[in-house]
Protein backbone atom coordinates (compact mmCIF):
# COMPACT_ATOMS: atom_id res chain seq x y z
CA UNK A 1 0.00 0.00 0.00
CA UNK A 2 2.82 2.42 0.42
CA UNK A 3 4.56 1.49 -2.38
CA UNK A 4 1.17 2.34 -4.32
CA UNK A 5 0.76 5.77 -2.39
CA UNK A 6 4.14 6.77 -3.46
CA UNK A 7 3.94 5.65 -7.09
CA UNK A 8 0.76 7.99 -7.13
CA UNK A 9 2.30 10.99 -5.33
CA UNK A 10 4.89 10.33 -7.77
CA UNK A 11 2.79 10.63 -10.60
CA UNK A 12 1.04 13.45 -9.28
CA UNK A 13 4.35 15.61 -8.84
CA UNK A 14 5.77 14.60 -12.70
CA UNK A 15 2.53 16.24 -13.85
CA UNK A 16 2.83 19.02 -11.77
CA UNK A 17 6.30 19.84 -13.25
CA UNK A 18 5.14 19.08 -17.24
CA UNK A 19 2.69 21.36 -16.74
CA UNK A 20 5.34 23.90 -15.34
CA UNK A 21 7.62 23.69 -17.54
CA UNK A 22 6.04 21.61 -21.14
CA UNK A 23 4.95 23.74 -23.31
CA UNK A 24 1.80 26.89 -22.46
CA UNK A 25 -1.66 26.75 -23.60
CA UNK A 26 -3.67 29.53 -24.47
CA UNK A 27 -7.23 29.76 -23.99
CA UNK A 28 -9.49 30.42 -26.64
CA UNK A 29 -10.01 33.86 -25.28
CA UNK A 30 -6.33 34.69 -24.92
CA UNK A 31 -5.78 33.23 -28.99
CA UNK A 32 -8.71 35.95 -29.55
CA UNK A 33 -7.12 38.85 -27.39
CA UNK A 34 -3.12 38.13 -29.53
CA UNK A 35 -4.64 37.34 -32.77
CA UNK A 36 -6.67 40.90 -32.18
CA UNK A 37 -3.44 42.25 -31.06
CA UNK A 38 -1.17 40.73 -34.06
CA UNK A 39 -4.15 42.58 -36.42
CA UNK A 40 -4.29 46.18 -34.77
CA UNK A 41 0.18 46.54 -35.32
CA UNK A 42 -0.22 46.11 -38.73
CA UNK A 43 -1.65 49.81 -39.77
CA UNK A 44 1.36 50.91 -37.50
CA UNK A 45 3.90 49.00 -39.22
CA UNK A 46 2.53 48.59 -43.12
CA UNK A 47 3.63 51.41 -45.60
CA UNK A 48 0.91 53.52 -46.42
CA UNK A 49 1.20 52.10 -49.75
CA UNK A 50 1.22 48.82 -48.84
CA UNK A 51 -2.83 49.61 -47.48
CA UNK A 52 -3.72 51.36 -50.12
CA UNK A 53 -1.50 50.06 -53.32
CA UNK A 54 -1.06 52.73 -56.25
CA UNK A 55 -3.37 49.95 -58.60
CA UNK A 56 -6.13 47.89 -57.74
CA UNK A 57 -8.14 45.63 -59.64
CA UNK A 58 -11.58 44.46 -58.93
CA UNK A 59 -14.12 41.72 -61.02
CA UNK A 60 -16.74 43.74 -63.67
CA UNK A 61 -20.58 43.37 -62.82
CA UNK A 62 -22.37 40.06 -63.97
CA UNK A 63 -22.93 42.22 -67.33
CA UNK A 64 -19.73 42.26 -68.89
CA UNK A 65 -18.40 38.92 -66.96
CA UNK A 66 -18.69 36.47 -69.80
CA UNK A 67 -14.97 36.48 -70.20
CA UNK A 68 -13.68 35.08 -67.04
CA UNK A 69 -9.97 36.57 -67.53
CA UNK A 70 -11.97 40.11 -67.54
CA UNK A 71 -10.87 42.51 -64.86
CA UNK A 72 -11.18 46.50 -63.81
CA UNK A 73 -9.10 48.53 -62.94
CA UNK A 74 -8.83 51.88 -60.13
CA UNK A 75 -5.71 54.06 -59.92
CA UNK A 76 -4.82 55.58 -56.68
CA UNK A 77 -5.05 59.20 -56.67
CA UNK A 78 -3.95 60.06 -53.45
CA UNK A 79 -3.71 58.88 -49.76
CA UNK A 80 -5.26 61.45 -46.65
CA UNK A 81 -3.00 62.09 -44.10
CA UNK A 82 -4.52 59.86 -40.92
CA UNK A 83 -7.21 61.39 -38.75
CA UNK A 84 -10.19 60.44 -36.64
CA UNK A 85 -13.32 58.38 -37.30
CA UNK A 86 -15.40 61.74 -36.16
CA UNK A 87 -13.61 63.63 -38.50
CA UNK A 88 -13.77 61.53 -41.57
CA UNK A 89 -17.04 60.11 -41.46
CA UNK A 90 -20.48 61.00 -41.05
CA UNK A 91 -21.60 61.91 -37.38
CA UNK A 92 -24.21 58.54 -38.02
CA UNK A 93 -21.22 56.29 -39.03
CA UNK A 94 -18.75 58.24 -36.24
CA UNK A 95 -21.10 57.13 -33.45
CA UNK A 96 -20.99 53.75 -34.63
CA UNK A 97 -17.17 53.54 -35.16
CA UNK A 98 -16.69 55.43 -31.85
CA UNK A 99 -19.13 53.54 -29.65
CA UNK A 100 -16.55 50.52 -30.88
CA UNK A 101 -13.65 51.90 -30.25
CA UNK A 102 -12.41 53.27 -33.36
CA UNK A 103 -9.43 54.73 -32.62
CA UNK A 104 -7.81 55.82 -36.32
CA UNK A 105 -9.15 56.09 -39.73
CA UNK A 106 -7.10 55.81 -43.32
CA UNK A 107 -8.21 57.21 -46.23
CA UNK A 108 -7.10 57.07 -49.92
CA UNK A 109 -8.74 58.11 -53.11
CA UNK A 110 -9.28 56.09 -56.35
CA UNK A 111 -10.45 56.88 -59.98
CA UNK A 112 -11.57 54.06 -62.41
CA UNK A 113 -9.79 53.51 -65.81
CA UNK A 114 -12.63 55.75 -68.23
CA UNK A 115 -12.05 58.54 -65.27
CA UNK A 116 -15.57 58.24 -64.54
CA UNK A 117 -16.10 57.10 -61.15
CA UNK A 118 -13.93 58.16 -58.44
CA UNK A 119 -13.66 56.30 -54.71
CA UNK A 120 -12.56 57.22 -51.41
CA UNK A 121 -12.11 53.88 -49.09
CA UNK A 122 -11.38 54.61 -45.56
CA UNK A 123 -10.25 52.26 -42.96
CA UNK A 124 -11.38 52.60 -39.16
CA UNK A 125 -8.90 50.99 -36.70
CA UNK A 126 -11.04 48.91 -33.80
CA UNK A 127 -9.61 47.68 -30.83
CA UNK A 128 -11.05 43.56 -31.50
CA UNK A 129 -12.41 41.61 -34.26
CA UNK A 130 -15.83 40.77 -32.81
CA UNK A 131 -16.65 45.11 -32.59
CA UNK A 132 -15.42 45.29 -36.13
CA UNK A 133 -18.02 43.08 -37.35
CA UNK A 134 -20.74 44.71 -35.05
CA UNK A 135 -19.87 48.16 -36.62
CA UNK A 136 -19.72 46.91 -40.13
CA UNK A 137 -23.01 45.54 -39.87
CA UNK A 138 -24.57 48.38 -38.19
CA UNK A 139 -23.12 51.02 -41.05
CA UNK A 140 -23.89 48.44 -43.83
CA UNK A 141 -27.46 48.20 -42.80
CA UNK A 142 -28.02 51.52 -42.03
CA UNK A 143 -27.39 52.19 -46.10
CA UNK A 144 -29.05 48.80 -47.69
CA UNK A 145 -32.24 50.21 -48.81
CA UNK A 146 -31.11 53.94 -49.60
CA UNK A 147 -27.80 52.88 -50.96
CA UNK A 148 -25.98 55.82 -49.53
CA UNK A 149 -25.81 55.59 -45.81
CA UNK A 150 -23.35 56.30 -43.21
CA UNK A 151 -20.47 56.73 -44.34
CA UNK A 152 -17.02 57.70 -45.42
CA UNK A 153 -16.33 61.33 -46.13
CA UNK A 154 -14.86 62.03 -49.34
CA UNK A 155 -10.87 62.87 -49.70
CA UNK A 156 -10.49 65.25 -51.99
CA UNK A 157 -6.95 66.50 -54.30
CA UNK A 158 -7.57 69.11 -56.55
CA UNK A 159 -5.97 69.04 -59.81
CA UNK A 160 -6.87 65.31 -60.37
CA UNK A 161 -10.02 63.36 -61.29
CA UNK A 162 -11.15 63.75 -57.66
CA UNK A 163 -11.03 67.35 -57.52
CA UNK A 164 -14.41 67.96 -57.76
CA UNK A 165 -15.40 64.58 -55.57
CA UNK A 166 -17.29 66.57 -52.64
CA UNK A 167 -19.41 65.21 -49.53
CA UNK A 168 -22.44 65.98 -51.57
CA UNK A 169 -21.34 64.32 -54.77
CA UNK A 170 -21.52 60.81 -52.90
CA UNK A 171 -23.79 58.18 -55.02
CA UNK A 172 -23.83 54.85 -52.63
CA UNK A 173 -21.59 53.55 -50.17
CA UNK A 174 -20.62 50.24 -48.26
CA UNK A 175 -18.93 48.63 -45.42
CA UNK A 176 -17.00 45.42 -44.92
CA UNK A 177 -15.12 44.29 -41.91
CA UNK A 178 -11.69 41.71 -41.10
CA UNK A 179 -9.45 41.45 -38.78
CA UNK A 180 -9.66 44.35 -36.32
CA UNK A 181 -10.44 46.65 -39.10
CA UNK A 182 -14.03 48.45 -41.04
CA UNK A 183 -13.14 49.41 -44.63
CA UNK A 184 -15.88 51.69 -45.68
CA UNK A 185 -16.35 53.21 -48.86
CA UNK A 186 -18.07 55.65 -51.01
CA UNK A 187 -18.29 55.92 -54.70
CA UNK A 188 -19.41 58.88 -56.76
CA UNK A 189 -18.97 60.44 -60.63
CA UNK A 190 -15.61 61.99 -61.66
CA UNK A 191 -17.81 65.09 -63.22
CA UNK A 192 -19.02 66.73 -59.88
CA UNK A 193 -22.48 65.79 -60.56
CA UNK A 194 -24.54 65.93 -57.26
CA UNK A 195 -26.53 62.70 -55.70
CA UNK A 196 -28.73 61.29 -58.15
CA UNK A 197 -30.74 58.25 -57.97
CA UNK A 198 -28.24 55.89 -59.28
CA UNK A 199 -29.94 52.58 -58.67
CA UNK A 200 -32.38 53.60 -61.46
CA UNK A 201 -29.59 52.70 -63.78
CA UNK A 202 -28.96 48.55 -62.87
CA UNK A 203 -25.50 49.23 -64.75
CA UNK A 204 -23.69 52.15 -63.12
CA UNK A 205 -24.82 50.99 -59.41
CA UNK A 206 -23.34 46.75 -60.04
CA UNK A 207 -19.91 48.73 -61.42
CA UNK A 208 -19.81 51.43 -58.82
CA UNK A 209 -20.46 48.57 -56.05
CA UNK A 210 -17.85 46.54 -57.50
CA UNK A 211 -15.63 48.81 -57.55
CA UNK A 212 -16.09 49.98 -54.26
CA UNK A 213 -16.30 46.57 -53.00
CA UNK A 214 -13.38 45.56 -54.90
CA UNK A 215 -11.10 48.30 -53.16
CA UNK A 216 -12.42 47.12 -50.11
CA UNK A 217 -11.30 44.37 -50.01
CA UNK A 218 -7.58 44.87 -51.11
CA UNK A 219 -6.77 47.20 -48.14
CA UNK A 220 -8.76 44.35 -46.06
CA UNK A 221 -6.12 41.94 -47.49
CA UNK A 222 -3.11 43.73 -46.57
CA UNK A 223 -4.32 44.98 -43.21
CA UNK A 224 -6.32 41.41 -42.24
CA UNK A 225 -3.95 39.23 -43.28
CA UNK A 226 -4.10 35.98 -41.51
CA UNK A 227 -2.40 35.84 -38.39
CA UNK A 228 -0.59 32.50 -37.36
CA UNK A 229 -2.60 31.47 -34.60
CA UNK A 230 -0.87 32.00 -31.01
CA UNK A 231 1.60 28.99 -29.25
CA UNK A 232 4.37 29.18 -26.40
CA UNK A 233 7.11 26.97 -27.68
CA UNK A 234 8.97 27.35 -24.63
CA UNK A 235 9.25 27.20 -20.78
CA UNK A 236 7.12 29.41 -18.55
CA UNK A 237 7.97 33.38 -19.56
CA UNK A 238 8.16 32.44 -23.29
Amino acid sequence: MLLWTAGIAALVAAFGIWKEKGPRTFTAAQQQQITDWEYGQRWRELPAGTIFPAAASYAPPEALDDDPSLTLAAQRIGIAGQTSCASATDPTAAAMLDGAGCSAMLRATYVDETDSFVVTVGAAVLPTAAKAQTAARAVDGAGARAGLGPTVRTARFPGTPAGEFTDRQRQLSGAAARGTYVVLYTVGYADGRPKENVRQDAYTTAEMTSMGTGLANDVLSALAAPVPPPHCPGVPGC
